[in-house]
């Protein structure tokens, strides 16, 4: 079988897309996994399917690098928004549904992609770590020098703690700076350090403000780019109002056979 591709990344954050919209590919996890490599395959920390859905202008389908479906991914949805526009879908406001919910997402003049993540309602404060879902599940760690912490080593030690099981949880280390946040992830499903990762850059933003209420706007910088996160807080463990911007740029389009 022969697939046409497209590759997308989102400061960094790297997904290959698929245009599924007639059902032409049904691929198995292994084919996702080589599909995804970084060696033998096109290399990604993600796989998307671009489907059809009533009542919507597409349905996103996500694939986290080892095959397996997952939950939702902030800078996915705003490549796979990117995506859309390409092939004629929309212009610069789109509406979708992905494993999460509904999501608008708006393209803006420089081309810089706002997706409306979900509200929260819950927020858990440990000694050392917050930890709340914003669309996948993540664990906050504020630290001094996120520069000197081995995050694979140590993002795979809490990624994999019993309480987390079975599916785990994506591990975030943030340092708060002048200009906002800087931010390392441990990605579940990637098993490894990513350049970016969507939705931990917004839930280290609503961490950083856990004593306050109202609007924020925060900078976080990323290995791979800088993201803003917008939303009202309205209490100790209510956000609303949740919006994510940042780059979404094709890398390249090709074909492979499997």
């Amino acid at each position: 079988m022969t697939l046409h591709f497209y590759k997308y990344q989102g400061a960094g954050n790297d997904f290959v897309i698929l245009d599924n919209r007639n059902q032409t590919y049904a691929l198995t996890r292994a084919q996702i996994n080589f599909l995804c490599d970084r060696r033998f395959g096109i290399g990604a920390d993600g796989l998307m399917l671009l489907e059809q859905a009533d009542g919507y202008d597409f349905k996103m389908v996500y694939y986290n690098a080892d095959g397996n479906e997952s939950s939702m991914c902030g800078n996915g949805g705003r490549c796979i928004t990117a995506f859309a526009r390409q092939i004629g879908i929309g212009e610069t406001e789109h509406f979708f549904i992905a494993v999460d919910g509904a999501h608008k997402a708006f393209i803006k003049a420089d081309g810089q992609v706002s997706l409306q993540m979900q509200d929260i309602d819950h927020i858990e404060f440990g000694a050392a770590e917050t930890i709340l879902n914003t669309g996948s599940p993540h664990y906050v760690s504020f630290q001094q020098d996120i520069d000197q912490i081995n995050v694979y080593a140590e993002g795979k030690r809490i990624r994999n703690q019993e309480r987390f099981q079975p599916k785990g949880i994506n591990v975030n280390f943030v340092a708060v700076v002048p200009e906002g946040l800087t931010i390392r992830t441990y990605e579940r499903g990637v098993e490894d350090e990513t350049l970016a990762c969507g939705t931990g850059v917004t839930a280290a933003a609503i961490a950083s403000v856990c004593g306050q209420t109202g609007h924020f706007e925060v900078a976080v910088a990323a290995k791979g780019g800088k993201l803003q996160v917008s939303f009202d807080k309205t209490d100790k463990t209510t956000v609303r109002n949740v919006w994510l911007t940042g780059p979404a740029k094709m890398v390249f389009e090709g074909n492979i056979t499997i």
